[in-house]
This record gives structure tokens, C-alpha cells and sequence, in this order.
């Protein structure tokens, strides 16, 4: 069975965890493994396996690759005989050691693969092969409309091998070059060509086109308010479709579609929505049959709203922040939890957004927002806790155990689990039946925009809900066997938590694009998150960019090469090294203009990783050596030190934009590149340009950075201390070369009370407080078990502790800090630079090296700038001789600003010297 919300997503305690690269991190099941460079298992699990049963039919050994081609893992000696069996009732079986039925056989005679079909199936480049003679593969389109069978027989007719067979190679090879090329799903073919704006003709007198690809299929026919309709087979392309009356438009729909099923081991019907819906009833039960450029989707001012002016990601300030989470918890909010919260003009949200609009920040990254499987849509089957959360314990486990009971019915999940990947998600609209969802979004997007903000979207391609026959399994009832990436006994891969899919198979590849597209044209989305994107092709990011250089204002109504696209490029599961493709992970990606997270700094600032055994581990954010938090995981003083030094390196080549070629001195004193620095086995810089990489210290994966710092500071570091450490830990994102990431709220100090997976922990663990009254959210009771458990020895003391107690005065002054810094880094021109060169010209380290480094100090020259980083304890000074005479004075932001220790800050030209107060972050300017 395909697993479900409440066994899955440790995607999350995936996507971008803590990791010593070197090593694969072991999460309990079902985890996906942490980030980082990782290296392929020692068995992998493409290589040919120990078969249990050798005549096995529920499996599939055997790989159909192209029409005249099939790789299988079986013995090939003489007198020995190799057959494709095909049959469209599904009556094949094994009973006593022989095969029944009555299929057709197709005979398989041994050859060697070409060096074209190595590249393209690397994983079965040393795997037996067998040719179809020309007559057998003018039948393969035939032969795949039914059961499969893989027949090995030994010399003597002994049944030896028999198996079901993957057939995604030989679908892309029959059908790709067409098929790739068409419209799926509803289109309008006579209606006037949309400008992108929501024109487009009267749809009451349109014809709809359906088109549904289904090469496999026996018959297909489409269900529309309750009536059959036939559909035709195009045999070029696998595509059925039909064309409609105009009372179709906005009818309910799904297909019907007769397959042979292998999870099934049986042809059956099955009645499923549109894999290209673009517009469902509640809980995704029907399609609807909807133009997305109807003028009446349009909300008030759709038609002129303008855009902010694009960013490109070397400049970018991005808050990522979930659409529940933004509201749920927001009493001065209209639509709590909804869409249309962003559109509203005087929430605590929305006012907070504003200030950090004006501060800065370029983009708001929202969640997943396509439809999903974990949330029940209508109101009525969700279920919410009923105990009085509020007056328990804030170390008490009875917080998430009232939780934990309702989690699979409540309306909270992050979203990673889609069911259709082009049509909002409906328990955000006011309405889930229907198109208000359509409108509403669109409403959020005008109203972000309208406060000087872009918006991205968090898009999860790698992996669906459910595949087989469950019925939220949209595309695996389609076309049974190909959207899903299978592993060597035909089992789908589950190594991203979930049901892989297969972006390297052409028509997931399009589906990709296609969505991609659609939701740029018709919901004007400003960019674009990959989850887990090294699960995907390279190449298969590429087709996005281009897809996306393509649109113009003029004919689409969206400048598309404004876009934005970055993502996890995480290297691990069955992909993993390149076993199938090559993967659109961190290194790969350089050049691309397409940016990865950057885990490397991440880990020096924070310190450690998510699956330590000891969460106390300690990084240059968090006290390292210079206020040591008596963990022995940390070592020894000296240990320490070494370890401090070795994290400043990975700091200052995070300050580049993780730059590979960017020369520098190290903290020993040796002249290196970004790449030459050691990120555990792997280089830390890995980009061509400083806007290949999302610099970050906090995101929904993971704690949040005051959990993390709850964890790792000195039991005893005052509440004022933990906010200035905060700033601190942040600003090493904020003023690196590239894309600066964080999550929202964590400028307010927000905490979801030590939980390291929040994703189905509901509103209590991660709604955000605005309102400093109502606290930072730590203390709200111990961290769900279901992922915590073990950290609860550690947590339990902690929430208890009234030294983690922030009040208003620490967040309002972490905000104000926070703006402040912010502000510095989008108005000065030495953050954001475009290329190598600027980067190696405009940055430097004076400071770093064996005669001046100073640990827990890192010293940055950007331009006309300085920026001192201090995250020890006491005042700091850092002296250079190129200093000295120069006319540096605080930077007016900080000198007006309302921290008042910052402004303590001094600099002394005769000595060439800086002074800089401890857990401080001071800019300097030329005057």
C-alpha cells in the first residue's frame, strides 16, 4: 500500500537537514535521507536482485526499452529459449510451475546493447539484452495494450523465469515524439487566444476539447455530469480525446479508463479525474471542465494589476511561509487559514509583511498550494483538537498527544503530497467545490504583488500522494507502470517518502513543463521551488527554463525569463551518482542560472545536523568555542577550535554565493578556491555564479533557528543574548552573494517548540504569532513523538526553563534588527553582484589567515563596506593594516537603527581598527 499522510513525510526532516556528507544519516522509517553530497548505497537498488520467486509475475524484471529491445536479468546460455507474452484479457497466471493462458508470444533472441542505449538506461548498461525480430516490434503497440509476460525457458522447455515487464522506454520510444507535442486535458480550441490576462471568448459558446494520454489503454470514455461519452484513439500519439457541446463548460468529469492493471493483476476500469485538471470539485473527486483564461476567473484588477519590477535571483530576499500558518492564528484576520488572508489590507500579518516589503524582501515562497491528498477539503470531515491546549504544561506531552489524534483529519499538512499538480489547493479557498480556489489564488498573487512582492510556489514533482489503484493514484490508473520510477523488481521507489515519479520518462518530463507553464501564464507565479529537485533530470530543468524564456508579455501576459527557478539539489536514492541521468543537483546545476539551497554554511552556523544524536552540537552561530555549552559532543577546546576555523571557511565561501573558482585565504593561512574548501568529502564551492545558490539558516525543515539555538547555546544565555544570536546566525544568509532564504517569522523568533518535522503537527505547533503578546511559540508543549521522541530528554528541561522565555522586548528588537540588516543589504550594491569576476573584485577576507583570524570573528570587506561578524561573548577587535587612515564609519541604517548596542560599534583610523560589541553583527561604510 502506498503510505499515507501520517506515515510519510519525513521529506521534511529530508529536505535540507543537517549532514555529514560523507555519511548516509539513517531517519526512522519512512525518512528520506538528510542532504549534502551522499554516496550511492553499497547495493543499489537497481542492481539485479536475488529473486525470491523466479516465477514471480507479480513483479517486473524484465525492461522493455524500445520497441525492438529488452533488457533482462537471466541467464543466457545455448538451446535456451526467451519470449514476450501478451495478452489483453490479463489471463495469464502461473499454476505448478507453468504458465497458463493463452497470450501471444513475441520471441527474444540475445543481443548487446548500443552504446546510445547504455547512455540512455545506465542502470541496465550491464544487463543481459534480447532483440524482437522486425515483426514482433510492429506489434508492440499492440502488445501493450494488455498483460506482459517475460518467458525464460531452459534448454529442455523448463519454465525457469517469468516475470511482468517495465514499459517506459518502449512507451517514450513509440510515442514521445508526438505525444510530447500535444494539448492534454481541457483546451478550447475555437475560443479567441487568451493574452495571459484573463481575456479570452464568451465560454458559453465554446466547444471544450478533452484529451487524455493513455497509450496502453483498451478504451477510454469520459464521464461528463454523469453521462458516457465516447473518446478516439490517435495511434501516433496514445492520446484519446473528444470534443464537447458548449453545455459542458464548467460540467463535472473524470474518465473512464480500461487498463491492465499489474497492482490490479487484472484489466479493469478505472474512473479517474484528469491527470491536466485544471479546475475539481471537493476532495478532487471530479474534474471541471474550465478555461483558465475565462474572463470570469478573473478577479477585480486581473487584468491590469502590474508586476513588481523582476529580481533576479543574485538579488533576491525570499521569506518562505505557509498559507495556514500565515493566518490560522491571526485574530485580526478576516479569512483565517485562506487565501484571500494575503489580500486583506490591515491584518497583524499583512501588516508585517508590508515592513518587510519595505524593507526588502523581494519574494514570498508559499508552501505547497496544488491540490493534495492529506487535508480533507470540506469543513465537515476535518477534526480538530478538543482539549484546552492552552492551559497545559509548557514541557507537558499531552500537547501532542491531542494533536497526534486528530492529524490525519485536522486541516494541517505542509503539502508535500499532491494529488494534482495544476489546480490550487481547495481547503485554502473559502469554497473547495468549484473554481473560487482559481480566483482567490489569483487574488493573492494581485495582492502580494500590489505590496511590492513576488510570489513563489513550492512545486513537488518528484513524487505523488499514492500510486497503483488508491484511488488519489491519478497518473498510475491512467497509464499503470510508466509516471512512476520503478525499482529492479518493478516496486515503485519511495526514497523521496513517498511514490517517485520518473521526470526522465517523456511525458512525465512534459508534465513537468506543462505545469510549470500554466501556472506562470494563468496564476502569474513569479517563481519556482523544486522539491528535492536532484530527483529530477537535469535536462528536464532545463526544458522548464526554456519553456519559461518563451513566454512574453505580449502573447502570454507573463515575462517568463523573469522567473525564477531554484530548488533541493540533494544527491541520494536510487539516482543517486547519476544512475540513471544526470540529476539537477548542486554541482550539476552550475552554469545552469539555476539555484540550489546551500547546505554548507547552514551546517557551520547552526552546528551539526538534524539526526545527531545529541542535538547540543555546536556551530560558529551558536557558541562554539567561544561559549561552550558543556555537550561532550563537542569535543575537546581544541577540538573546537580546529572545527570553528574549519566552519569560518565554509562561511566565507557561503559570502560568495558559494562560488568555486572565488580565491581566498583560508583560516590556515593557504591560498584556495571556494572548491578546494572541504565540505565533508565534498567541495563547498560548487557554482558558476553567485545566483546558482540559496543561501539559508532557516527554513520549515528541520527546527527553527531558535529551536536550534534552544538546543545549542548555553543552557543559562539570557533571553536579549538569544535574540541577538538570532540576528547574527541570519545575517550570514543576508549578506551573502545570491539569493538570501529564510522562513517567516523567524525575524519574530519563532519557535515550534522544539518539533524538527512540523509537517503534520498541526496549527498548535506551527501557527505564526505576529502579535509579541501571544508569545514566540516555544513552550507549547513537547514536540510530537511520532518524530521527536528521542530529542525529549533534551527538550523537556528546555521548555521548562524560564531563561528561553522571550518577551516582546527580544522579539520587537530581533524584528527592528532584523529590518535593519535587510534594508543594508537590498540598498547597497555590493550585495547581489551577477558574476564571478564582481564577487572576486568586490569581496575579500582581510582578516583571514594565521596572523589575524580570529576565532568566532569573521571579518568581510564588500566595496565600500565592512561587515564584522562577532559571535563571541565580548567585544571584539579586528585590526588590519589596510584600515588604517580609512574614513569607516556604522553604516546610518545600524547608526539610526534600534539596537542600541550596534551602535556601540566604533572604528579607529589612526590604528585601523574595528570595535565590535559581542553577538553583534556591525556594518561599516566609507564616508
Amino acid at each position: 500500500m502506498p503510505r499515507t499522510p501520517s506515515t510519510r513525510r519525513a521529506l521534511a526532516v529530508t529536505a535540507a537537514a543537517g549532514v555529514l556528507a560523507t555519511l548516509l544519516h539513517t531517519a526512522p522509517a519512512p525518512a528520506a535521507p538528510a542532504p549534502g553530497t551522499l554516496p550511492r548505497a553499497a547495493a543499489t537498488p537497481d542492481a539485479p536482485a536475488a529473486e525470491s520467486d523466479p516465477l514471480d509475475l507479480g513483479a517486473a524484471r524484465a525492461h522493455w526499452i524500445d520497441r525492438s529491445t529488452v533488457v533482462w536479468p537471466v541467464p543466457v546460455q545455448d538451446g535456451a529459449g526467451w519470449r514476450l507474452l501478451h495478452d489483453a484479457t490479463g489471463g495469464l497466471t502461473v499454476a505448478d510451475g507453468e504458465l497458463t493462458g493463452s497470450g501471444t508470444p513475441l520471441t527474444l533472441t540475445p543481443t548487446t546493447l548500443s552504446d546510445e542505449q547504455r547512455d540512455r538506461f545506465p542502470h541496465l548498461a550491464d544487463q543481459p539484452a534480447f532483440a524482437l525480430d522486425e515483426a514482433g516490434a510492429r506489434t508492440a503497440a499492440e502488445a501493450l495494450r494488455g498483460q506482459l509476460v517475460a518467458e525464460h525457458r531452459g534448454p529442455d522447455g523448463t519454465l525457469l523465469h517469468a516475470t511482468g515487464v517495465q514499459i517506459p522506454g518502449v512507451l517514450d520510444d513509440l510515442y514521445a515524439a508526438e505525444a510530447t507535442a500535444t494539448t492534454l486535458g481541457p483546451s478550447f480550441p475555437d475560443a479567441a487566444p487568451a493574452d495571459g490576462a484573463g481575456a479570452g471568448a464568451d465560454r458559453s459558446s465554446g466547444a471544450p476539447h478533452l484529451a487524455v494520454w493513455a497509450p496502453t489503454a483498451q478504451q477510454v470514455s469520459v464521464e461528463v455530469d454523469g453521462e458516457l461519452h465516447p473518446m478516439r484513439r490517435d495511434d501516433a500519439t496514445g492520446v484519446w480525446s473528444a470534443t464537447g457541446s458548449a453545455h459542458w463548460y464548467g460540467a463535472a468529469y473524470r474518465y473512464h479508463v480500461t487498463v491492465w492493471a499489474p497492482e490490479a493483476g487484472a484489466v479493469v476500469t478505472n474512473e479517474v479525474t484528469d491527470p491536466y485538471a485544471t479546475a475539481l470539485t471537493t476532495d478532487s473527486r471530479h474534474s471541471l471542465v474550465v478555461d483558465l483564461a475565462d474572463p470570469a476567473l478573473a478577479p477585480d484588477g486581473w487584468a491590469d494589476a502590474a508586476k513588481p519590477e523582476a529580481v533576479p535571483l543574485a538579488g533576491a530576499a525570499i521569506q518562505e511561509i505557509h498559507v495556514r500558518d500565515f493566518s490560522v492564528a491571526d485574530p485580526t484576520s478576516e479569512h483565517p487559514g485562506r487565501y484571500l488572508a494575503f489580500a486583506e489590507r490591515d491584518s497583524d500579518g499583512v501588516r508585517q509583511l508590508q515592513r518587510l516589503s519595505d524593507a526588502g524582501t523581494t519574494h514570498l515562497h508559499l508552501l505547497p498550494t496544488n491540490d493534495i491528498g492529506s487535508v480533507p477539503e470540506d469543513p465537515a470531515d476535518r477534526r480538530e483538537p478538543d482539549c484546552d491546549l492552552a492551559s497545559l504544561a509548557p514541557d507537558s506531552p499531552h500537547q501532542q498527544e491531542c494533536v497526534g489524534q486528530v492529524r490525519d483529519r485536522d486541516a494541517y499538512n505542509w503539502g508535500y503530497d499532491p494529488v494534482h499538480f495544476n489546480v490550487p489547493e481547495g481547503s485554502y479557498a473559502t469554497d473547495a467545490e468549484g473554481t473560487a480556489r482559481t480566483v482567490e489564488f489569483r487574488e493573492m498573487v494581485r495582492a502580494l504583488n500590489e505590496r511590492d512582492l513576488r510570489v513563489v510556489v513550492d512545486v513537488v514533482y518528484n513524487h505523488t500522494f499514492a500510486a497503483g489503484q488508491d484511488d488519489r493514484s491519478i497518473l498510475d490508473r491512467v497509464v499503470p507502470g510508466y509516471y512512476h520510477r520503478l525499482l529492479a523488481d518493478g516496486s515503485v521507489a519511495d526514497s523521496t517518502c513517498c511514490p517517485n515519479t520518473a521526470p526522465e520518462h517523456a511525458m512525465m518530463g512534459k508534465l513537468t513543463v506543462d505545469s510549470v507553464v500554466l501556472w506562470a501564464r494563468h496564476y502569474r507565479v513569479d517563481g519556482f521551488r523544486f522539491d528535492l529537485m536532484g530527483h529530477h533530470p537535469k535536462q528536464n530543468l532545463l526544458d522548464v527554463r526554456a519553456a519559461l524564456d518563451a513566454l512574453t508579455p505580449e502573447r502570454d501576459g507573463v515575462d517568463g525569463s523573469a522567473v525564477v527557478l531554484y530548488g533541493e539539489g540533494w544527491n541520494f536514492g536510487e539516482v543517486a551518482d547519476g544512475a540513471r541521468f544526470e540529476q539537477a543537483t548542486q554541482r550539476n546545476m552550475a552554469g545552469t542560472g539555476i539555484a540550489t539551497f546551500s547546505d554548507r554554511a547552514r551546517d557551520a552556523v547552526r552546528g551539526g545536523g538534524p539526526f545527531d544524536e545529541d542535538p547540543g552540537v555546536q556551530g560558529f552561530g551558536s557558541g562554539l568555542w567561544s561559549d561552550p555549552n558543556g555537550s561532550p559532543a563537542n569535543g575537546s577546546p581544541d577540538e573546537q577550535l580546529r572545527r570553528l576555523l574549519d566552519h569560518q571557511d565554509l562561511i566565507k565561501v557561503g559570502l560568495t554565493g558559494n562560488l568555486a573558482d572565488y580565491r581566498f585565504t583560508d583560516s590556515r593561512g593557504r591560498e584556495v578556491t571556494g572548491a578546494e574548501v572541504d565540505y565533508n568529502g565534498s567541495p563547498a564551492g560548487y557554482t558558476a555564479a553567485p545566483g546558482e545558490a540559496v543561501a539559508y539558516v532557516d527554513k520549515h525543515d528541520n527546527e527553527a533557528l531558535f529551536d536550534a539555538l534552544a538546543y545549542k547555546l548555553p543552557a543559562g544565555t539570557a533571553p536579549a543574548d538569544r535574540a541577538r544570536m538570532q540576528v547574527l546566525a541570519t545575517a550570514t544568509a543576508l549578506f551573502s552573494q545570491g539569493a538570501a532564504f529564510g522562513q517567516a517569522g523567524a525575524e519574530l523568533l519563532r519557535s515550534k517548540s522544539l518539533d524538527r518535522n512540523s509537517y503534520d503537527s498541526g496549527d498548535w505547533f506551527n501557527a505564526i504569532h505576529w502579535d509579541c503578546e501571544a508569545g514566540n511559540g516555544f513552550g507549547r508543549g513537547l514536540p510530537p513523538a511520532w518524530d521527536n521522541e528521542d530529542k525529549w530528554p533534551w527538550a523537556a528541561p528546555l521548555l521548562a526553563a524560564e531563561s528561553l522565555r522571550v518577551g516582546c522586548a527580544e522579539i520587537r528588537a530581533t524584528d527592528a534588527a532584523y529590518r535593519d540588516l535587510l534594508t543594508i543589504r537590498t540598498t547597497e550594491d555590493a550585495f547581489g553582484l551577477g558574476t564571478l569576476d564582481e564577487v572576486q573584485r568586490t569581496v575579500a577576507f582581510p582578516l583571514s589567515g594565521t596572523e589575524h583570524e580570529a576565532p568566532g570573528v569573521i571579518t568581510m570587506r564588500a566595496g565600500d563596506l565592512v561587515v564584522v561578524l562577532n559571535a563571541t561573548p565580548e567585544t571584539v577587535r579586528q585590526h588590519h593594516p589596510s584600515f588604517r587612515g580609512a574614513g569607516f564609519a556604522l553604516h546610518p541604517v545600524q547608526a539610526a537603527g534600534a539596537d542600541p548596542v550596534v551602535r556601540g560599534a566604533s572604528f579607529d583610523a589612526e590604528a585601523g581598527t574595528f570595535a565590535v560589541p559581542g553577538r553583534t553583527v556591525a556594518v561599516f561604510t566609507l564616508g
